[in-house]
């Protein structure tokens, strides 16, 4: 088959307007219906365990979590499930709670490298059916506090939003020195293995 056209209707159980406008970008048209997941438990119970999950694998775990929990309740629909992880050293670092908590984590992030997981999940009949995980790795130059102060004032809220406190393709690409990894792993998604699975499913066309 070829062309672009979609066959299925496809459920994102993300809340992510990055996500959204990626698939839509891209020509798939989605339903956005947010999983409800407390993460902070799940990460904290993965953490909890022996050995503690990597932070790889907390990614991969969340994304089949969202995937098939929105998927037990439209059990008809292929549903699409995603998380982002960033590691640090072998530890998560989360969404920061307020412009504090953002200038704090980019000062540790600041002259290091750092690793950004990205998963995604199908789930059909409130079971995974298939998941890939791709990752990258960003190197943050030496961030002087003048820059960080500039930063944090036209960055705003919106830097509470994006694990980081980033968003590599505005402001955030200034606080690089080099970025190496697939683009769209970087903005949360990885959506050329998707592509391809949606395609081999013969849910868009190839």
């Amino acid at each position: 088959m070829t062309g672009s056209s979609q066959q299925r209707q496809i459920i994102l159980a993300s809340g992510s307007r990055t996500r959204h406008h990626m698939l839509q970008a891209a020509g798939v048209c989605v339903a956005v219906m947010p999983a409800d997941l407390d993460e902070t438990a799940v990460r904290a119970g993965m953490a909890n365990e022996t050995p503690p999950a990597a932070p790889i694998d907390v990614a991969r775990r969340l994304a089949i979590a969202k995937a098939e929990g929105v998927s037990r309740a439209h059990a008809n629909e292929l549903v699409i499930g995603s998380d982002q992880v960033l590691e640090l050293g072998g530890e998560i670092l989360s969404k920061p709670a307020d412009l504090a908590a953002a200038r704090s984590a980019l000062e540790r992030l600041s002259g290091k490298t750092h690793m950004l997981h990205s998963a995604v999940a199908l789930a059909e009949n409130g079971t995974v059916a298939w998941h890939a995980v791709d990752s990258a790795r960003l190197t943050m130059r030496k961030l002087s506090t003048s820059f960080l102060d500039d930063y944090i004032r036209r960055g705003g809220a919106g830097l509470c939003v994006a694990v980081g406190s980033y968003q590599i393709e505005g402001l955030g690409i200034q606080l690089f020195e080099r970025v190496e990894g697939d683009h769209f792993t970087i903005l949360g998604l990885p959506l050329m293995s998707l592509l391809a699975e949606l395609r081999k499913r013969e849910v868009i066309l190839s």
